[in-house]
C-alpha cells in the first residue's frame, strides 16, 4: 500500500511544480502524517464542507482537488473563517488534502487537454500566455456557425447557459482554457483561433473581442474544469490499483435560475 509521501512524490514527478504559475499555491495542503497508507482517494473540484462530509462517510484518507484548499495565508487557525474551520476538521479526521491547480492546467493530459478532447478538437497544441503554455488550441473536424458551436459546447459540458460575444460568424480553430481565462483573450486571438472558450471573462473583454472580430464563449468556471479527475484516473488510479478512487460532484452550491 502506498503512503501519502509516496503519492505526493509520484504526483510531483508527474505534474512538476515548475509548471505552476508564480502566484499559485498548490501541492500538499493538509497532512498530519506523511507515512500513513492511502487506501481511498476522493477527487473534488473544490474542498467544500459537502466534499469533506462525503470523504468522512467513505472513510477516505486523501482528498485531491483542483482548486487549492489554502490559496492565501491563514492568519488564525481558530475555526473562525471557513478555510481554517475546514483544515481543523480535516486534521481531526486524519484526512489529507492535495491540490493541483495551474500546473494541472499546463501539464500534458491535464485540464485543458481534457477540455479540448471532450469538444472533439484535433491537432491540439499549447498556446503561450504571460503565465506560460497554459491554454490549448485545436481544430474542429468541420467548420461550424458560432451558434452551432455554442450548442455543441453546452451539450458537451452540460452547462445550463453560456455567455458569448460574436466576432466571427463561423468557427474552425478553437482556443480553450478552463476556469478564469479572462486575462488570456488576447493570447488566444494571437494564437490564430476563431473563437476562445473559457470559464469566465468580464463584459468588457467580450465586447472588445467582438469588435476585433474574435468570438469568446464563457461556459462557467466549474463546467470547464469539472472533468479534471480524468487525469488522475488515467494515471494515479492505474499506477496504484490497490487504491479505491471516488469522484465527488458538488451540487446546488452554484446554480443558474
Amino acid at each position: 500500500m502506498a503512503t501519502l509521501n509516496e503519492i505526493e512524490s509520484y504526483l510531483d514527478t508527474l505534474i512538476p511544480r515548475a509548471l505552476s504559475c508564480e502566484w499559485d499555491n498548490d501541492g500538499m495542503m493538509v497532512c498530519e502524517d506523511r507515512t500513513v497508507d492511502v487506501k481511498k482517494v476522493l477527487f473534488t473540484l473544490d474542498v467544500t464542507p459537502a466534499a469533506i462530509t462525503r470523504a468522512e462517510e467513505l472513510g477516505v484518507d486523501l482528498i485531491i482537488s483542483h482548486h487549492p484548499l489554502i490559496f492565501k495565508g491563514i492568519k488564525h487557525m481558530d475555526g473562525a473563517d471557513t478555510t481554517s474551520e475546514k483544515v481543523i476538521r480535516l486534521l481531526r479526521r486524519g484526512i489529507a488534502v492535495m491540490s493541483f491547480h495551474t500546473r494541472l492546467d499546463c501539464v500534458k493530459g491535464g485540464v485543458n487537454d481534457i477540455l479540448a478532447a471532450d469538444l472533439g478538437l484535433t491537432e491540439v497544441t499549447p498556446f503561450d500566455t504571460e503565465d506560460g503554455p497554459v491554454g490549448r488550441i485545436g481544430t474542429l473536424n468541420t467548420e461550424m456557425t458560432l451558434e452551432a458551436f455554442c450548442l455543441h459546447v453546452k451539450k458537451t459540458l452540460g452547462a445550463p447557459a453560456l455567455h458569448a460575444s460574436k466576432g466571427k460568424p463561423t468557427v474552425r480553430r478553437v482556443a480553450v482554457l478552463g476556469g478564469a481565462g479572462r486575462d488570456y483573450v488576447g493570447d488566444a486571438m494571437a494564437a490564430g483561433a476563431d473563437a476562445y472558450l473559457t470559464g469566465e471573462a468580464n463584459y468588457h473583454s467580450l465586447m472588445d473581442a467582438a469588435e476585433l472580430g474574435f468570438s469568446v464563449i464563457t461556459a462557467g468556471h466549474d463546467f470547464t474544469e469539472r472533468h479534471f479527475f480524468a487525469f488522475f484516473e488515467n494515471t494515479l488510479c492505474k499506477s496504484f490499483p490497490e487504491i479505491t478512487c471516488y469522484r465527488h460532484a458538488e451540487e446546488n452550491t452554484l446554480f443558474h435560475v
